[in-house]
């Protein structure tokens, strides 16, 4: 199954990891939510401190 890409240059969607304007495409799904999460504290901290 493909998912979407988004492109860190020029932020256009595609299905290639290769953009038309010569960027990378990167996968833009968030992690899957868990329980036990071992990077919650960090990113509530970071979410604090506006970064």
């Amino acid at each position: 199954m493909k998912h979407i890409l988004k492109c860190e240059k020029c932020s256009s969607y595609g299905l290639k990891e290769e953009c038309s304007c010569g960027g990378k495409r990167i996968t833009v799904k968030p992690p899957k939510f868990s329980p036990e999460d071992k990077y919650g504290e960090y990113r509530r901290k970071a979410r604090e401190e506006g970064v």
